[in-house]
């Protein structure tokens, strides 16, 4: 009854897959949505809301990097445009992550998502730089990352005779 023949245990599988892939979409865009939201207005963008809304994300994203929302449209484009905006998007995450006192060369790290084996690892890495530069000062993040020097103030006079 149980077995791999039954076709009802292979709907019921289907469905729990599917049910698993559309809470993790929504829980992976509701993530990303408030974190743009967040940087949009830690930079005083005028229409932070915009995060929340499909292709007006990525046209926040493109005037938080100074570029005109307009190129949005580029998306309308297969293959060619595509390859335009998410170029310009890693433009414009640099100029995000400078603003925002971090190495702008962290936008560079979902180039890695076509290298098979770093592919997964680089959307994990990207998500996680996204909610730092979000949520973290880069002062705190900074603090947290380096180690802690070792101020003893009577190991560091000289003691004179």
């Amino acid at each position: 009854m149980w077995g791999y023949n039954n076709p009802l245990n292979l709907l019921a599988f289907g469905f729990f897959m599917f049910s698993l892939i559309c809470i993790l979409g929504l829980a992976l865009y509701i993530y990303v949505a408030s974190a743009l939201m967040t940087i949009a207005k830690k930079l005083n963008h005028p229409t932070p809301w915009l995060a929340w809304i499909p292709f007006a994300n990525i046209a926040l994203i493109l005037q938080l990097g100074e570029f005109h929302w307009a190129w949005v449209f580029l998306l309308l484009i297969p293959f060619v445009g595509w390859l335009a905006i998410y170029i310009m998007s890693i433009i414009s995450f640099w100029k995000i992550y400078l603003s925002r006192n971090y190495p702008g060369w962290l936008s560079l790290i979902p180039l890695f998502v076509f290298i098979p084996m770093l592919g997964a690892l680089a959307v994990v890495a990207h998500l996680i730089i996204l909610g730092l530069v979000a949520w973290r000062e880069a002062a705190e993040v900074e603090r947290f990352m380096s180690p802690k020097k070792a101020t003893n103030k009577k190991s560091s006079k000289v003691k004179k005779k």
